[in-house]
């Protein structure tokens, strides 16, 4: 019987999840739901590095590793094409492809916080769609700006920022109606690729808002790298995994 270990979140992986068997496991590094509809085993939490993902693949027995983690989530990435070379696991990773500018963007690609932070210097009303990151630079946030957050979960924000709790997919005139509301004169965002957020581009499009955009980071080399979920399953059904 072969297992297969899913890596990832609650999009893409999520989707793959629901069509694996008893026997595979669906890895999340942490979520405030678990999905009760899955035939899979759910497993939430940190391995201890490459090491202690590389044992845990040896205990269980793990024929293919499955990276289908957010395109952001580098170390995760590295822990498991570094835990598949020292265990000799296949290791095969959903790589979903980044947005590309269209006519009428204004990009401006920053590669870590202190560029962006210079980057940023210009605007006033900026509004940020990088998670977590930003909480820790509030007491930072220069007199002249007030920023909008945008997380997974509503935290605590202070007089000069606002957090908003939320999850995609968003809609199109929700977004619109956020940039007017708020009178949002700046998009920070990650080059997730993701559709569920992507109408916030086409808003900051349509209203000229420039958009400062963290650069991808390197990944790991893999196995086999696949650009959609579709790929995977027809992969998985053809390596009879499925």
């Amino acid at each position: 019987m072969k297992r297969i270990l899913l890596l990832g979140g609650v999009t893409e992986a999520l989707a793959i999840a629901r069509t694996l068997g008893h026997e595979h496991i669906y890895s999340l590094a942490g979520v405030g739901r678990v999905p009760s509809d899955l035939t899979c085993q759910v497993r939430v939490g940190g391995y201890g590095g490459a090491e202690g993902l590389a044992q845990f693949i040896r205990d269980q027995g793990i024929d293919l590793l499955l990276d289908a983690t957010h395109p952001y989530a580098a170390q995760i990435s590295q822990n498991a094409a570094s835990a598949a070379q020292l265990t000799g696991t296949p290791c095969w990773a959903l790589r979903r492809p980044a947005w590309q500018p269209q006519a009428g963007d204004d990009w401006r690609e920053v590669s870590d916080w202190a560029e962006l932070i210079v980057a940023l210097k210009p605007f006033r009303r900026p509004l940020f769609t990088l998670g977590r990151e930003p909480l820790q630079h509030l007491d930072e946030i220069p007199v002249e700006q007030f920023w909008t957050l945008r997380a997974l979960d509503v935290y605590p924000g202070n007089e000069r920022c606002e957090v908003i709790g939320a999850r995609g997919p968003f809609l199109l005139e929700d977004e619109r109606e956020l940039f007017e509301r708020r009178q949002i004169d700046v998009l920070i965002s990650k080059n997730s690729g993701s559709t569920a957020t992507e109408p916030k581009l086409e808003v900051a499009r349509e209203r000229g808002v420039p958009v400062l955009v963290l650069k991808r980071p390197e990944l790991a080399g893999v196995d086999r790298e696949f650009g959609s979920t579709s790929d995977v399953l027809k992969a998985l059904t053809a390596s009879d995994f499925s």
